[in-house]
C-alpha cells in the first residue's frame, strides 16, 4: 500500500462548516520539522480526557529501543512561557507508546503540546481544558465506526478544522478487527486500505498493530492534533458483539480463550488512546466515566459491552419458531423482555443517575450521554407491505438482507438485537431510575449504526426521557445502502422508519460523517453534517439537517431550522 505519512498539525486556515471543497494536502505544519522527526512521530499526537486542570497528552515514538521523551505544554504555539513539562521513557511493554498528564492548568482555556526525542520535534498539538465557570457556548463533535478499510476518514479531517469544535465524542468502533479478507475488502483493495495485519485482530500484537494503521490516517492525525477527545468503545475494539463472557465473533476452538483476547484489545486500546489509565489495574474494563463542562453539561460515557452485557438474541435461533404474529409477541415478552437480561453494570447506571442528579441540582441546562448504539424503541415497520421496495430487481428482494427485513417488518421485531431494544427491561430500569430523581432531560449522543438519527425517547408508560442524536459512520456504510438497496429505496426506507416508528423523528443512511451539538444555556443546535465521498481525499462536507432543541423545566422540544 501506498501511503504518504505526513506531518499533521494545526491548519492554519478555518474552513467553511458547509460545501467548502477540501483538498487534504492544504493542511499548514506550524512546527517546522525535519524529515527525520516524522519517521520519530509517525502516529501523530493525541490528547484527551479532559478535566478543568489537566488532560492527558500522547504520542508514539517509532524506535524500537526504550527511549527518553520530553513533552511540552504551553498557552502559545511558540512555547514562550512553558505550563508545565516533564519527561516519560518510551517502552516495549506499552508498545512505545507514551502519555503524559500535564496538571495546575488553568480551566477552559486553550494549550499547545509536544513532544521531543533527541532534539527532533513532534508535531504540534492543541488540546483544552473543561471549563469551570459560566460558559456561554461549548461544541461537541460526534462520531463513530471509522472503518480503514472502507476508506479515508474524512469526517475526521472536516472535524479537525470545525472551529466551532471544542471536544470530540468517540462513540466507538475507532477500529475494526476483521482481517484483509473481511467486511470491506474489495473498497480496501481499490484504496490501498487493506487492513493489517491480513488476519483477523486477536492476540495483543495484532491490536497494537490494527490502532498503529488506523492513527497513519491523515484525517485522524489532524483531528486528534486539533482537538481533546473523549470516548467509549463499542464492539468492533475487540470482536463484533462481545458481552460479558464471549463475542459473537470470536472462536474459542482456534482463536483461543475469549478473556485473553478481550485482555489484550483492552491493553492495546488503553495504549494507543489519549485517555487515562485507572488507578488499579483490575477496574480497566470500568470504561465509563463523566466529565462536567462549567455551568452547562454533565457527560456522562457508558460502558455498554464488558462489565455486565447479556449476550445478544442470535434471530437464527429463533427464526423457525417464529411463524406467526402470536409466536413473535411470545417471542418479544419472554425472551427479548427477559428482566435478567442486562446492558449496563450496576456502577454505569449509579454513576449516570448520580452525575445527572447533581447536574440538574446544580442548574446545568444539558446533560449528555456517550451512548455506543441506539436506545431509541426501533421496531421494523412492514417493509413488504409498505410497497417501497416493489421497484428493486428480484435478484435484491430474495437476497438474505431483504428477506430478513421483510421478516422482521411483518412481525414488527427490533431492528437490531444488539442494541438497547435487545435489552428493554434493562432500559427500562435506567428509566425508571432516572425518572425518580426527577431526570426525565436527557441527550442520548450515539454511534453504531452507520446512520443519523434524531430519536424522541420515551419509557414504557409514555413519559418523556430525552432525545438521541445518532451520528452516521465516519467511514462505515448505511446498512440499506450496505445491503444492497438501490439508493432510492435506500431513502424510502429511511422515511418509512420515520412515518411509522413513533420514536424515530428523522433519519438518513445515505451519508457518512458526523454530528456536531452546539451547547449555550438556552439551546442545543444540532448539525448533522455529512462527507460526500469517503473515496478520496478531496471531498465536500454538507449540513443536511439542522435542529434546535430547548429544555424547559426538564422537559426537551426540538424545532427543524434545516430538513
Amino acid at each position: 500500500m501506498h501511503r504518504r505519512t505526513v506531518l499533521t498539525a494545526i491548519a492554519s486556515a478555518v474552513l467553511a462548516a458547509c460545501g467548502h471543497r477540501t483538498k487534504r494536502e492544504s493542511t499548514t505544519n506550524l512546527s517546522n520539522q525535519r524529515a527525520s522527526d516524522n519517521f520519530i512521530f509517525q502516529h501523530g499526537v493525541a490528547s484527551g480526557d479532559p478535566d478543568q486542570q489537566s488532560v492527558v497528552i500522547w504520542t508514539r515514538v517509532s524506535l524500537d529501543t526504550p527511549t527518553p521523551v520530553r513533552w511540552e505544554i504551553a498557552r502559545s504555539p511558540e512555547f514562550s512561557q512553558v505550563a508545565a513539562s516533564g519527561s516519560v521513557v518510551a517502552k516495549p511493554d506499552s508498545d512505545y507508546t507514551v502519555k503524559a498528564v500535564p496538571e495546575n492548568l488553568a480551566p477552559g482555556q486553550r494549550y499547545y503540546y509536544r513532544f521531543i526525542v533527541n532534539g527532533h520535534v513532534s508535531p504540534l498539538g492543541r488540546t483544552r481544558t473543561l471549563p469551570a465557570n459560566d460558559l456561554t457556548h461549548f461544541g461537541i463533535a460526534l462520531v463513530s465506526c471509522s472503518n480503514f478499510a472502507f476508506g479515508y476518514f474524512n469526517a475526521y479531517h472536516a472535524i479537525a478544522h470545525d472551529p466551532k469544535v471544542d471536544l470530540v465524542l468517540h462513540t466507538g468502533d475507532y477500529i475494526y478487527e476483521y482481517g484483509a479478507d473481511g467486511w470491506g475488502a474489495d473498497v480496501a483493495r481499490q484504496l490501498g486500505r487493506v487492513h493489517k495485519p491480513a488476519h483477523e485482530t486477536v492476540s495483543l500484537s495484532d491490536y497494537r498493530l490494527r490502532h498503529a494503521q488506523y492513527k497513519t490516517d491523515r484525517g485522524s492525525q489532524a483531528m486528534h492534533a486539533a482537538h481533546p477527545m473523549i470516548c467509549c468503545w463499542d464492539d468492533h475494539e475487540s470482536a463484533n458483539n462481545p458481552w460479558l463472557n464471549g463475542a459473537q465473533n470470536h472462536q474459542p476452538n482456534s482463536e483461543g480463550e475469549w478473556s485473553d483476547r478481550r485482555a489484550a484489545a483492552v491493553q492495546a486500546y488503553y495504549e494507543w488512546m489519549p485517555i487515562r489509565d485507572p488507578i488499579d489495574a483490575q477496574q480497566r474494563l470500568a470504561f465509563s466515566r463523566q466529565y462536567k463542562v462549567g455551568n452547562l453539561a454533565t457527560i456522562v460515557t457508558l460502558e455498554s459491552r464488558h462489565t455486565a452485557r447479556t449476550e445478544q438474541i442470535d434471530y437464527l435461533k429463533y427464526a423457525g419458531s417464529i411463524q406467526s404474529q402470536a409466536d413473535a409477541d411470545a417471542f418479544k415478552a419472554t425472551v427479548v423482555a427477559d428482566p435478567k437480561r442486562e446492558m449496563l453494570s450496576r456502577s454505569t447506571q449509579s454513576l449516570l443517575v448520580n452525575a445527572f442528579a447533581q447536574s440538574r441540582q446544580q442548574g446545568q441546562p444539558w446533560r449528555l450521554v456517550g451512548n455506543a448504539s441506539p436506545i431509541a424503541r426501533m421496531l421494523v415497520p412492514d417493509v413488504a407491505a409498505s410497497g417501497v421496495t416493489d421497484g428493486e430487481p428480484a435478484a435484491q428482494l430474495e437476497s438474505n438482507a431483504a428477506k430478513a427485513l421483510f421478516w422482521k417488518g411483518k412481525y414488527q421485531l427490533p431492528f437490531y438485537t444488539d442494541t438497547w431494544d435487545g435489552y428493554p427491561a434493562a432500559r427500562e430500569r435506567l428509566y425508571v431510575q432516572c425518572r425518580e430523581r426527577g431526570i426525565q432531560d436527557m441527550v442520548f449522543l450515539t454511534g453504531d449504526s452507520h446512520s443519523f438519527w434524531l430519536n424522541q425517547l420515551a419509557d414504557e408508560e409514555g413519559n418523556p426521557m430525552g432525545l438521541e442524536l445518532g451520528t452516521a459512520g465516519v467511514s462505515s456504510p448505511g446498512d440499506f445502502v450496505e445491503s444492497g438497496w438501490s439508493v432510492p429505496v435506500a431513502e424510502q426506507l429511511d422515511r418509512l422508519f420515520e412515518s411509522a416508528l413513533d420514536e424515530v423523528i428523522w433519519t438518513d443512511n445515505l451519508h457518512q460523517g458526523y454530528v456536531r451539538a452546539d451547547l449555550t444555556p438556552e439551546q442545543l443546535t444540532s448539525h448533522y453534517i455529512a462527507v460526500d465521498t469517503v473515496l478520496s481525499e478531496t471531498y465536500t462536507t454538507k449540513t443536511i439537517k439542522q435542529t434546535t432543541i430547548r429544555n424547559t423545566e426538564g422537559r426537551l422540544s426540538i424545532s427543524d431550522q434545516l430538513g
